[in-house]
């Protein structure tokens, strides 16, 4: 598994894996430019894209993990708990923000794992399914 900075030859393969987790290619654009504004990291296994994450810095000005996707034939294989700890690496705050609806337990149950809390809650989102906050808060020497 090597994870890196995707590159303008990974937006394909990128976009394919968004497709075949929610259907459609609708995020082509914001998949292009997070690679254009290097917010964006792939995991790669055997050279070949396997999963992805999106980062901003348009949560109140700090970083946010706002997707995280895997292809479905690569998952259960830490490709997440990967893509993480590489961005962590990089982001350069004190405090990192994400967050997960309510119904994914398995994504609360990892950002637990990962060191993150739970910071609010955003209603509306998506109807009967609230958007839970999280938050890793890291200490300077952390940086």
């Amino acid at each position: 598994m090597n994870i890196e900075l995707a590159k303008k030859s990974d937006l394909l393969d990128l976009i394919h894996i968004d497709q075949a987790v929610i259907g459609n290619d609708h995020r082509s654009a914001l998949i292009d430019k997070s690679i254009q504004d290097r917010c964006c990291f792939v995991c790669k296994i055997e050279g070949r894209p396997a999963g992805f994450l999106l980062s901003n810095k348009q949560f109140f000005s700090h970083w946010f993990v706002s997707l995280v996707i895997v292809h479905p034939d690569c998952r259960k294989r830490g490709i997440v708990r990967g893509l993480f700890t590489a961005f962590e690496e990089m982001a350069d705050e004190i405090k990192i923000f994400s967050s997960a609806n309510q119904s994914h337990n398995i994504m609360q149950r990892l950002f637990l794992l990962l060191g993150y809390e739970k910071s609010g809650l955003i209603e509306n989102l998506d109807e009967g399914d609230p958007e839970i906050i999280y938050v890793k808060k890291r200490k300077e020497k952390d940086l």
